[in-house]
């Protein structure tokens, strides 16, 4: 029996993050786990929906910054050849969505980056932090050296 069935991979545009879903990746393959993948948009207006916050990337809206955002997750999908069944876009605060989306994926293990920040900058709160104190499964937090 494996130690973990299903993986959360939270994901974000940063030149690290082909690297953090190498490692997700990985350990996906070590454990024999599903991986699904997160990104959260946390950085443009969310618009009026019935449907929640979650968004397929094969819609199609008239929003260029929501379809830039869409461009960027499909290329990192598709990079690693994940399906799009298992990789999810959605509005809100990232250290809220990952936790939710995890509980309702029922995940064993969420993978996030962290930059290791200390000081003021902790004080301030980190994603990876929150999802580490929030979240109802386990947590790996992949140091991520800022260039």
């Amino acid at each position: 029996m494996s130690l973990y069935r299903h993986i959360l991979l939270a994901l974000d545009f940063s030149e690290q993050a082909r690297a953090l879903a190498e490692k997700a990746l990985m350990l996906s393959r070590q454990h024999g786990a599903r991986l699904s993948v997160v990104h959260v948009l946390d950085n443009i207006a969310m618009p009026d929906t019935s449907y929640g916050t979650s968004i397929a990337l094969t819609e199609r809206r008239e929003n260029p910054e929501l379809e830039t955002e869409k461009a960027n997750f499909k290329q990192l999908v598709d990079e690693f050849k994940l399906d799009q069944e298992n990789a999810w876009l959605v509005w809100g605060n990232p250290k809220q969505e990952i936790v939710a989306l995890a509980d309702k994926l029922k995940a064993d293990l969420i993978v996030v980056g962290s930059h290791g920040r200390h000081g003021l900058q902790v004080l301030l709160g980190s994603t990876a932090n929150a999802v580490l104190h929030h979240a109802n499964c386990d947590v790996v937090a992949v140091r991520i050296r800022d260039a």
